[in-house]
């Protein structure tokens, strides 16, 4: 089931003003600054440029599941900055499985008149197959409203309804919907209606209240309310992992638990993943030379995540079981689902034991009390003989590596469904950079020297993937484009390992000749002359932490490693007057040295920086630790080489 439950006019909401953390869904997946998390927008006391009145959703669910959804929603338009954006609304939908209904859209004038939307004003989009697969991966249209004569102080209105053609899963419904603290909502209400036949489970959280839940005739109603008309004021910076029991929500599911979604999903996508003549054959191929398991099961890794590419939609309505072999193999392209399916096949047309497991791919690092379908939305595959997961559809990871969305996190296995499992946390100081730097300096401010920087971890495989399509001609001019755009002349070259293969080391070269670089006489503080992916000030971002994170909770965190080691030659007629003092410090693991010594005119600098954070999630109380030890760092990396 969508988790966007007030998708359509809280991103509205969103687009109009920054200040307001939306509904959070937990398919978003977002990427954590070193020991502390990643940058929210930051709160505003002024008026919002636009405000949701009223939200209603009423489902209607059928004895096999599927189900009719009716949202309504009232969004007032208060500043002439949202007057041309509040015009728009969009409504998504499966066009094969949904059947969409337009009941009313208007604006609501100030005083008082309904002006409608006519029908001229609805432009329909579907998939027309460019860049994300054609139809045959993803049906999904929208339509598009335009609104007619919307002023400041006036209300859009739309009231639709979506028709489900056929469940997700056959017999079973679930649902689970949230909103912020962060954000004003006059009024929602959450309306189920099911068969009372249906066994459910349901919970609420928050302010959700529950108004209403009784048997009339053959039917169960379950309805709740709820009001944020005060709402709280974002802290800046901070980023607490997805938890519905700390937020308003709601869920109903006749799950009984989660290995029943585990169990249903693999009925119809575990017989899909049983080998065919071809996929026999190319694994064949594909392993030839190889021996052991490990080795060969790299081999098809690698040859899933590179030749097929991604598309469609991963786990959604209409979107459960997987394609056919062949249709992925000839089109090489497919979903999460897919690239699993095909991996595991092609496994086992080598003896290798592989099976499937689902898993939520956005900022939740629990599974909420109520199981519900939309908490898993990414599907990777587990060796049990290697105690591996594998996720292809992940480009550029290494084998034996996971992407960060989807590591430290519970998974439902499909080979052992009841079983409480979790992908591996990411390694201690895994994420390493290594960097030596020498520099000549001459008397007219010219700089010649050299960088070599050896990377491993998550820095290692965005680099590459990042590089992986640099042509040589690109290579060749690139120092000379970095420096022409802060105005300074220079030539060098940028060497690099191959980056085409799957792995998590790195090295890359790169020399320079450049003229008037720096100022004679003058200052400077030491750092790559050329881009790194993780220096020894990455590693430090959260010392920048804002005032008004809570005491307790959580946030989400990553560590890793780096280095720095510089020889910077002066001319001999220059006298250094000034260099960095030497700097030692520690804190729950984590430490920082630096040392600086001058031989005659010849600067030598080493600095290292090990976070000893693991993540993905950190108590609170460690991440200001975290940012505390890295406030005294900063100083130091700040300090400037002066000389004349």
């Amino acid at each position: 089931m969508p988790r966007r439950r007030v998708a359509l006019c809280l991103a509205l909401v969103a687009a109009l003003a920054a200040n307001a953390a939306v509904a959070q869904d937990k398919s978003a997946a977002d990427k954590p600054a070193q020991s502390g998390a990643a940058a929210q927008p930051a709160a505003s006391a002024e008026q919002p440029p636009a405000r949701l009145e009223r939200v209603n959703f009423t489902y209607t669910v059928q004895p096999n599941g599927a189900y009719v959804e009716q949202r309504e929603s009232a969004l007032k338009v208060l500043r002439e900055d949202a007057v041309e954006r509040a015009k728009y609304e969009s409504i998504d939908y499966s066009a094969s499985l949904q059947t969409l209904e337009v009941i009313e859209a208007y604006t609501l004038k100030s005083d008082g008149r309904r002006i409608a939307v006519p029908k001229s004003n609805y432009q329909v989009q579907t998939n027309d197959g460019r860049g994300d697969g054609g139809p045959a991966f993803s049906d999904i249209a929208t339509t598009q409203l335009v609104f007619p004569d919307v002023a400041v102080g006036d209300t859009v209105v739309l009231n639709y309804r979506l028709a489900g053609k056929q469940p997700m899963f056959e017999g079973q419904f679930s649902d689970t919907g949230s909103y912020s603290d962060y954000a004003y909502l006059g009024e929602m209400t959450l309306k189920y209606d099911l068969p009372a036949s249906m066994k459910i489970r349901k919970e609420s959280y928050g302010k959700f209240k529950s108004v209403r839940d009784e048997v009339v005739g053959d039917r169960r109603i379950v309805e709740w309310r709820f009001s944020n008309r005060e709402p709280k004021e974002l802290v800046p910076g901070y980023t607490a992992p997805f938890d519905l029991t700390r937020t308003n929500g709601a869920s109903v599911s006749t799950f009984a638990s989660y290995g029943d979604i585990a169990r249903v999903y693999g009925e119809r996508a575990l017989p899909k993943a049983v080998p065919s003549a071809r996929v026999r054959k190319l694994a064949d191929e594909i392993a030839s030379g190889k021996t052991g398991q490990r080795e060969i099961a790299q081999a098809l890794y690698e040859w899933v995540s590179l030749n097929i590419n991604y598309a469609g939609n991963c786990i959604g309505l209409g979107a459960v079981v997987p394609r056919d072999q062949d249709f992925v193999l000839d089109n090489r392209i497919g979903d999460c689902k897919d690239h699993a399916t095909l991996l595991q096949a092609l496994l086992a047309a080598k003896g290798i034991e592989a099976t499937q497991a689902l898993i939520n791919s956005g900022t939740a690092y629990t599974l909420e009390p109520v199981p519900v379908a939309s908490a898993v939305n990414h599907v990777l595959n587990y060796l049990p003989g290697l105690d591996l997961y594998l996720d292809a559809t992940a480009k550029g990871i290494a084998f034996g590596e996971l992407p960060y969305s989807i590591a430290g996190k519970p998974v439902l296995r499909v080979d052992r469904p009841d079983l409480p499992a979790r992908t591996p946390a990411p390694a201690r100081l895994a994420n390493r950079q290594r960097m030596q730097t020498q520099l000549v300096i001459g008397e007219d401010g010219s700089v010649k020297g050299s960088m070599q920087v050896e990377l491993a971890g998550r820095p290692a495989m965005e680099f590459r993937a990042g590089s992986r399509d640099l042509t040589e001609k690109d290579a060749g001019e690139m120092v000379k484009k970095v420096f022409e755009r802060i105005g300074v002349r220079a030539s060098g070259s940028f060497r690099q390992d191959d980056p085409k293969p799957l792995r998590a080391e790195h090295k890359f070269y790169v020399e320079l000749d450049a003229k008037q670089a720096v100022p004679m006489p003058g200052a400077f503080a030491l750092g790559a002359f050329f881009a790194t992916p993780q220096p020894v000030f990455a590693l430090v971002g959260s010392a920048n932490a804002p005032e008004g994170i809570p005491d307790e909770g959580e946030g989400l965190c990553l560590g890793g490693r780096s280095e720095e080691t510089y020889r910077i030659e002066f001319p001999k007629t220059v006298k250094v007057l000034a260099k960095p003092q030497d700097l030692k410090l520690e804190s729950n693991g984590s430490r920082y040295e630096a040392t600086y010594r001058l031989e005659g005119n010849v600067l030598h600098a080493h600095r290292v920086i090990e976070d000893a954070t693991t993540g993905p999630v950190c108590s609170i109380a460690y991440n200001k630790a975290y940012s505390e030890f890295a406030r005294k760092v900063v100083p130091n990396l700040k300090a400037q080489v002066v000389y004349q």
